[in-house]
């Protein structure tokens, strides 16, 4: 029988998932379309591979087992799975069409939304990927100040100009590579010994999980202001999350141009830039930013029903309220066995679990909490992506299993049992990090 959602499961039987996944080696390469959703992510030999179902919170894998998720899809359904409101809304669209040969009014509806709700949103326009539109913010960037370097931090995406500060930089040009340059979250000396006379614009994640100290933000701000840099916010995860309008909204701060995805259409593929008229209006005939898919109308409907309903139930303090009790209950939970060496950190909306280096190498402790999460029920993956369906039940449940898999974690620290207490590859690190994204191109080393 497939598990249900119990403290008394055995490891769930993943064969289908298996079969599948070694279907796809050598055909997909990484065998996986989003790293993060990817096996090198998921404790190997443990965790499910493919997901075939979601409702509200809750997911089923191809094998038939139910978990509580709290990736929400790497963080677009901040409603949940099958919403009701949102489904019928595409249901709707469906029956009129997808695409067409001419635009659609869903265009102009929902950019009239999104000016009502996110401050900078003079002027709005769609893609598919958040990749896209921190790309064409870039480009529109550089068209309007005339210059070309780039300084980032956090993630942005696949493209050349962002992806060539990573290890993961192979087949970008020279040239490209010494146009992007990255600062410390937190430490306006790295931005300012990062500014020459040729920075363009400066694009960062407003938080990651770290909060912004010492009026960093602002300050950030005033200094793009002072210099003639354009300022771009890229709020994927902020964005209708941390308030209706964003991170813009919560602080108060307007950059000119701004990219959003994740939560504004509740799993249909859709990305938006906003931005200033006079940075925008380059778009009309001098910068080139064009996709067949753009109008897409079911990813509108979506998005326009999405948008709505977020505003009228006010989610983003749901959100907040539901993440708190996960949040402050880890922690909780963690002091009370003497665990110093793991806490949550982050926003109530989206926390992360980390784990201290003296205690064993944080991975394999990650791992272990993984592995016995996936066993009473529950994709974990150190990550806590709230969702309007994440219920008291599913928080209440959530706490009873993380205390019993951090008393395993205890006991195998304890017992020098770390690596041994696996029963299946741990997870892999990846390229990203939470609060220093200080890693220069090579040439620039």
């Amino acid at each position: 029988m497939p598990n249900k959602i119990s403290l008394t499961n055995n490891f769930p039987s993943i064969q289908k998932s298996n079969d599948l996944y070694n279907r796809a080696i050598g055909l997909i390469p990484s065998v996986t379309q989003t790293l993060a959703k990817g096996p090198t992510q998921w404790i190997n030999g443990v965790a499910p591979k493919y997901l075939v179902k979601g409702q509200g919170s809750h997911v089923w894998d191809v094998d038939g087992n139910e978990y509580i998720d709290y990736l929400m899809a790497v963080g677009p359904l901040s409603l949940g799975y099958s919403y009701p409101e949102v489904d019928a809304a595409i249901r709707k669209q469906l029956e009129d069409g997808i695409t067409f040969s001419m635009m659609h009014p869903l265009e102009v509806e929902v950019a009239e939304l999104i000016r009502e709700v996110i401050p900078n949103a003079e002027a709005v326009r769609y893609s598919k990927t958040g990749a896209d539109v921190t790309s064409a913010a870039v480009r529109l960037a550089r068209a309007y100040t005339g210059k070309y370097k780039i300084l980032c931090c956090g993630y942005h995406g696949w493209h050349d100009w962002y992806i060539a500060v990573t290890a993961r930089n192979y087949g970008i040009p020279e040239s490209v590579l010494a146009n992007t340059f990255t600062f410390n979250y937190n430490d306006m000396e790295s931005v300012k010994n990062s500014i020459d006379d040729d920075v363009a614009a400066i694009i960062l994640e407003p938080v990651v999980f770290a909060e912004p100290r010492d009026n960093f933000l602002n300050k950030l701000a005033n200094l793009c202001k002072e210099k003639s840099i354009i300022l771009i916010f890229d709020e994927m995860w902020t964005g209708f999350r941390m308030a209706l309008g964003g991170a813009q909204e919560f602080f108060g701060i307007t950059p000119d141009l701004a990219t959003y995805s994740k939560a504004v259409a509740n799993g249909m593929p859709i990305s938006i830039l906003t931005g200033k008229k006079e940075i925008m209006k380059l778009a009309d005939d001098d910068v080139f930013f064009y996709t067949t898919f753009g109008g897409e109308a079911l990813s509108l409907a979506a998005a326009k029903a999405t948008i709505n309903i977020t505003k009228s139930l006010n989610v983003p303090e749901y959100l907040n309220n539901q993440g708190k009790k996960l949040k402050d209950g880890y922690n909780t939970i963690a002091k009370k066995l003497g665990m110093d060496y793991t806490s949550v950190l982050g926003y109530n909306w989206r926390s992360m679990a980390t784990f201290n280096e003296k205690a064993g190498d944080p991975l394999i402790q990650k791992s272990l909490m993984q592995q016995e999460m996936i066993k009473r029920g529950i994709l974990w993956q150190g990550f806590h992506n709230m969702s309007f369906t994440h219920t008291d039940t599913d928080i209440n449940y959530t706490l009873q299993a993380l205390e019993e898999s951090l008393i395993v974690l205890k006991k195998a620290i304890e017992k020098n049992e770390l690596e041994k207490s696996l029963m299946g590859e741990p997870v892999k690190p990846v390229f990203r990090k939470t609060d220093n994204f200080n890693t220069k191109p090579k040439i620039n080393q």
